[in-house]
C-alpha cells in the first residue's frame, strides 16, 4: 500500500506569483486548464496500490481551497505554523503512517513534471533505502539556483547535497519529487528533537513554533548525504519549477503538449464553423468563442470566458470570466479573472523561455528589475482589469481592479 503527500506551502510563499496569487492560493492557479496540483493528484492516482493522497500546508481553507478539496475528495492537513518542507511531514507522521504504507511519495506543489512515479517505485523496490530523490540535469550556471546532487554514477547514492550553492557543484538538480520509506521519518525526528534542545538552550519560549520547522533540503539531505541513506533516480522527462507567472505559462505549454498522450480529450479540435485551432489549445466547455477567432499554440481558455470575432490568442492563459472583445490580439500574456480587453487592443509580453538550443537549460528565476529598470517579461492583467479599445499594453503588470485609459509599455501599474 502506498500514499502520497503534496506540500502546498502557505500564503507567505508565492510572492513572485503576484498579482495572480491575490485571488487564489498559488497551488490552485490553473495551468493547462486545471489547478496546478490536480496534475500531481492525477499522476499519484495512476500509481498501482495508491491508497491515499494527503495535502499539507499552511493555507487557511478559504472558499476556493474548500471547493477544490471537496471536488477532488482529498484530505487537507493544515499546519499550525509554517513548518518548512519537512516539518509538516513530521507533525502529521501518524496520519501518513496510518495503515502501514510500504512507502510514500512527497511532491512539492510548485513543480511541473511528467511525474515518473512508477519508475521511482520500481527503483525503490529494487534497492530499498529511506530516501529516493528525483533528479534531472541543468546547465552549469542555472544549477546554482537549485539543490545540487553529487551521485555515485554506479550505485546512484547521493554523496553530497548542497541547496543553491554559491559555486558549481554538479549539474544534477533536485526536482522536489521524492519517495520515502517509513523509516525516513526517523531523521526528521532527530532534527525536531535537536531544534527543541536548541530552543531550550536559548530560553526563548516566545518563538516556540519555530522548533517544528524542518527544512528537508538543508537539515536532512545535506546532513545524511554520503551515509548510504539517500539515492537519486534521474529522469529525462519534462520538468520545470513554477515560481512566477512566466514559468506558469511555460508549464502550461509543457502540460498541453503532454495532453496529447495523457488527456487528448482536453485538447480543442478544429471543427467546421468553430474557431481556428493551431497547436495545443484548451477551451473550457462553458467558454464562448467566436468562429473567426484564431487560437494557439499554447493557449488555455478558462470557465465562462468570452472571445469576440477576429480575436488572436497565442502563448497565453485567459482566466475565468474574462472578455476579449472583437479583434483583440493577446500574445505571451495572462489575462486575469473577469478582466475585459477592448476592441482592437493589443496585449503583449516577452517570453522568458529556456534556451531552445541548450537541452539542459531551465527557466531562469526571474527578477523583475535590473539596474532600476523593469525587465521585459510576460504581460499580466490582474483580476477585473479593464483595457480600453485600440491601446497597446506591452511587457507590463497591471494590478487588480484597474481601469486603464491609455497605452502602457514596460510598467507596473499600481
Amino acid at each position: 500500500m502506498l500514499k502520497a503527500v503534496i506540500l502546498i506551502g502557505g500564503p507567505q510563499k508565492g510572492t513572485r506569483f503576484r498579482p495572480l496569487s491575490f485571488e487564489v492560493p498559488k497551488p490552485l492557479f490553473p495551468v493547462a486548464g486545471v489547478p496546478m496540483i490536480q496534475h500531481h493528484i492525477e499522476a499519484c492516482a495512476q500509481v498501482p496500490g495508491m491508497q491515499e493522497i494527503l495535502l499539507i500546508g499552511f493555507y487557511q481553507p478559504d472558499e476556493a481551497l474548500t471547493q477544490f478539496l471537496e471536488a477532488a475528495q482529498q484530505e487537507y492537513l493544515q499546519e499550525f505554523a509554517p513548518l518548512g518542507t519537512g516539518g509538516g511531514l513530521y507533525h502529521f507522521r501518524d496520519q501518513i503512517l496510518a495503515g502501514a504504507p510500504e512507502a510514500f511519495f512527497v511532491l512539492n506543489a510548485d513543480v511541473c513534471s511528467d511525474f515518473p512515479l512508477s519508475a521511482m517505485l520500481d527503483a525503490h523496490r529494487r534497492q530499498r533505502h529511506p530516501f529516493l530523490l528525483l533528479g534531472t540535469t541543468a546547465n552549469r550556471t542555472q544549477s546554482l539556483n537549485y539543490g545540487c546532487i553529487v551521485e555515485n554514477p554506479q550505485t546512484h547514492e547521493v554523496l553530497h547535497y548542497v541547496e543553491k550553492p554559491s559555486t558549481f557543484i554538479s549539474d544534477i538538480i533536485n526536482c522536489g519529487i521524492y519517495l520515502f520509506s517509513p523509516e525516513a521519518l526517523k531523521p526528521l525526528r532527530d532534527v525536531f528533537q535537536r531544534n527543541q534542545q536548541d530552543r531550550q538552550l536559548e530560553e526563548s519560549p516566545g518563538s516556540w513554533p519555530g522548533a517544528g520547522t524542518i527544512r528537508l533540503e538543508q537539515d536532512v539531505f545535506s546532513a545524511l548525504a554520503g551515509q548510504g541513506q539517500i539515492y537519486v533516480h534521474l529522469t529525462e522527462g519534462i520538468w520545470s519549477q513554477i515560481k512566477s507567472a512566466g514559468s506558469a505559462l511555460y508549464a502550461s505549454r509543457l502540460y498541453l503538449s503532454r495532453y496529447q498522450i495523457t488527456h487528448p480529450e482536453r485538447l480543442a479540435k478544429h471543427t467546421p464553423g468553430g474557431p481556428r485551432i493551431r497547436g495545443n489549445v484548451y477551451i473550457h466547455p462553458t467558454a464562448k468563442v467566436a468562429p473567426s477567432a484564431v487560437l494557439g499554440p499554447n493557449v488555455s481558455i478558462g470557465k465562462g470566458v468570452t472571445l469576440g470575432e477576429g480575436v488572436r490568442l497565442r502563448e497565453s492563459i485567459v482566466l475565468h470570466g474574462a472578455t476579449l472583445q472583437e479583434h483583440t490580439c493577446v500574445l505571451h500574456s495572462i489575462v486575469g479573472w473577469g478582466s475585459t480587453v477592448g476592441r482592437w487592443a493589443r496585449v503583449e509580453g516577452t517570453p522568458n523561455d529556456p534556451n531552445p538550443n541548450d537541452p539542459r537549460a531551465r527557466m531562469d528565476s526571474e527578477s523583475l528589475f535590473k539596474d532600476g529598470k523593469l525587465l521585459p517579461a510576460i504581460t499580466i492583467l490582474g483580476c477585473r482589469v479593464r483595457i480600453p479599445a485600440e491601446v497597446l499594453i506591452l511587457n507590463s503588470i497591471v494590478l487588480p481592479h484597474k481601469e486603464l485609459s491609455r497605452s502602457f509599455t514596460n510598467q507596473i501599474i499600481l
